[in-house]
């Protein structure tokens, strides 16, 4: 039998969405009505359980509507994947029978926005220490200390899920994971980067920023982890990641090829650029790098869900696909550009837009040095000590 996969995207929706997008980057500014369309269409909703008012999708299922949506806008999906990263890990730990991140779905379905705050500039250990300072409260509370970098969503997010340090837990010390308000928190105003503008990915500072008791949901010695909260956080983001700039793809492969059908050749007597061998080797190439991510995302989701056996490999996979996923799309975005002729040069054309977002992919963890590392591990086995 045939799965059904089910879509909250419309055609409708996406289209509208398209149409808003080159406007958002041109005056770098947050897409809002994008977010209450999506919000309205139940999309912030999309792995909250139906029985809290939610579609209850799968992350196969949750990639696949990205992809769609990177397409018409890559900024607003790669804004909105943070939500959907923090609700979707709680999703999985939740459906694998732990529910220290419940509160998350409850939340997201009573329509709490959800942001990602865990980058910090030089900490290029990235998940697995942290330079802010997070300080125990009599009530097992936390208020953290620091500066967030890359907070997507920052305008309109209402619940932050981040991590700080404890140095003087009685266990030693630990990485906190919690929630926080806005309450103590401010925003800089520093985001005017060369793509993925609507993200509006702004710094965070957090000036005791309070995470309630029943909101901190771990406390983990500092360094790699073996606890499923780590592995659930490393699955949502690689895949939701790399199926973002998998739509990035989708799209500069289908405005490259419609532009060889567009243009003509004055030395093939007037032909279309889509006979010229040279062009179809080019566009052919773009389409094998697009099928293998493509192929691979929705997979690697699929296996997720369905608990497969990857074993040690696991992270080598969720980190490798990521790699894979944005060098493809970088590449599928250069050919695109090679076969469109110079007018996609120029500042209004889509496919520059496209080939200033997709370079994006290269700051997002794991960057590259840490992915060949993690696969070398786990290939190899460890450095001799």
């Amino acid at each position: 039998m045939p799965r059904t996969l089910r879509t909250l995207l419309t055609d409708d929706l996406l289209e509208r969405i398209h149409e808003r997008a080159a406007d958002h980057d041109r005056d770098n500014t947050f897409p809002h009505e994008d977010l209450r369309e999506l919000a309205e269409a139940g999309y912030l909703r999309a792995f909250v359980p139906t029985g809290l008012g939610g579609a209850g999708l799968s992350l196969e299922e949750v990639a696949r509507e990205q992809a769609r949506l990177a397409a018409a806008a890559p900024a607003t999906a790669l804004a909105v994947n943070m939500h959907l990263v923090v609700t979707g890990l709680s999703a999985l730990l939740v459906g694998r029978g732990d529910d220290s991140t419940a509160f998350i779905l409850r939340d997201a379905a009573a329509g709490e926005v959800f942001a990602f705050g865990n980058s910090e500039a030089g900490n290029d250990l990235v998940m697995f220490g942290s330079r802010t300072r997070a300080e125990r409260q009599a009530d097992g509370g936390y208020r953290f200390f620091g500066t967030k970098i890359f907070t997507s969503l920052s305008p309109v997010w209402t619940r932050l899920a981040t991590f700080g340090l404890d140095a003087d837990h009685p266990d030693g010390p630990r990485l906190v994971h919690a929630v926080v308000g806005r309450d103590g928190t401010s925003t800089r105003d520093d985001w005017d980067t060369l793509g993925m503008r609507a993200t509006q990915s702004a710094t965070t500072v957090l000036d005791g920023a309070v995470a309630q008791p029943e909101h901190v949901y771990r406390a983990l010695p500092p360094g790699p982890s073996a606890d499923p909260f780590v592995f659930a956080l490393f699955a949502v983001f690689e895949v939701l990641l790399a199926a973002v700039y998998t739509g990035i793809g989708r799209r500069a492969l289908e405005l490259g090829a419609a532009a060889t059908r567009r243009r003509t050749s004055f030395k093939f007597d007037g032909r279309a650029y889509s006979q010229d061998p040279d062009i179809r080797w080019k566009v052919a190439d773009a389409a094998l790098a697009q099928d293998g991510a493509e192929l691979q995302v929705f997979a690697l989701a699929r296996d997720v869900d369905e608990q497969a056996e990857h074993g040690a490999r696991w992270f080598a996979q969720l980190v490798g696909l990521k790699v894979r996923a944005t060098e493809s799309a970088r590449v599928v975005v250069d050919l695109a550009l090679r076969v469109s002729g110079g007018g996609a040069y120029f500042t209004g054309s889509e496919l520059t837009r496209l080939y200033r977002d997709v370079l994006a992919g290269i700051y997002h963890p794991s960057d590259d040095e840490s992915a060949h590392g993690t696969v070398a591990t786990s290939v190899l086995g460890p450095l001799d000590a």
